[in-house]
């Protein structure tokens, strides 16, 4: 008769993302589960999606452009705003959404077997699905513009928006899983991520462009930051102005994919004491 040994021990490099590919339908209906949840019992639902990012344009334009001067490569203030709002909200929905990863889905994670990882990548795919429903308001500012010859989009280069989207969604994810992780024992680091990831924006060429950064010390570290690149290349293409810089960006590629590999394994080592730490 052949018995199978059944333990909970593995290995921090056993990630199962074979797994993970069976159970491709599950990560499905969490996306669609977690889209929904967003907007359930409000007012307005899903236009939320277009009003949020305009009313923060509009005072970025207010506030940075007007009153504080900064200037935006040229390109017309309103549609510069809209575009670093709709790639960055991308970016810093996959990293606090994934913060809470273990303490939001406690419940099921206690009830059911499943691949923990579904719930983190369905997280990344549910926040896809709403930049892609605010860049098409950003294209539609952007083809006002672009019949009125103000702005010259790099068409050709619209295809790499794609690899950003790719590239800052696994790094949302990375980033998060840590910190889902760390708020696990430590649960006052919690109070201090929506905090730190507003000091990252601003560390980010969101509100200004890298171009108005003058050289030094200053637009060095901005540049080592792994966000600027992927932002920067978002911006060159879709709307024709930005500074790509190789060095930044390969830099940019290796920290996504360590951060990435680094917080999926601390996520798995996390998962099978998680109940008993909460």
């Amino acid at each position: 008769m052949y018995y199978r040994h059944i333990s909970s021990e593995r290995k921090w490099t056993d990630l199962r993302l074979r797994e993970v590919w069976r159970y491709r339908d599950l990560i499905v209906l969490f996306t669609k589960r977690t889209f929904a949840l967003s907007y359930k019992q409000t007012i307005l639902g899903p236009l939320w999606l277009f009003l949020n990012p305009f009313l923060t344009s509009v005072v970025y334009t207010v506030v940075f452009g007007q009153i504080a001067g900064i200037r935006t490569d040229g390109l017309p203030q309103l549609l510069f705003y809209l575009g670093s709002t709709a790639i960055w909200t991308y970016f810093s929905s996959c990293v606090l959404g994934n913060s809470y990863t273990f303490h939001s889905n406690a419940d099921i994670f206690g009830k059911v077997y499943f691949p923990r990882l579904t719930v983190p990548i369905s997280q990344v795919a549910s926040n896809l699905i709403r930049f892609a429903i605010q860049i098409s308001m950003v294209l539609a500012v952007l083809v006002y513009y672009v019949v009125r010859r103000e702005v010259q989009p790099h068409f050709a280069a619209w295809p790499l928006i794609l690899l950003v989207l790719l590239q800052l969604g696994a790094m949302g994810m990375g980033v998060g899983l840590i910190i889902s992780s760390l708020t696990v024992k430590y649960r006052d680091l919690s109070i201090l991520v929506s905090f730190g990831v507003r000091l990252w924006m601003y560390a980010t060429p969101v509100i200004y462009p890298l171009s108005q950064l003058p050289a030094g010390w200053i637009r060095t570290v901005v540049l080592l930051n792994p966000v600027t690149a992927p932002i920067e290349l978002f911006r060159f293409a879709l709307l024709g102005r930005g500074i790509f810089v190789w060095s930044s960006y390969l830099l940019s590629w290796v920290f996504t994919l360590c951060v990435l590999v680094f917080g999926m394994m601390v996520f798995t080592r996390v998962e099978k004491n998680f109940m008993d730490m909460v």
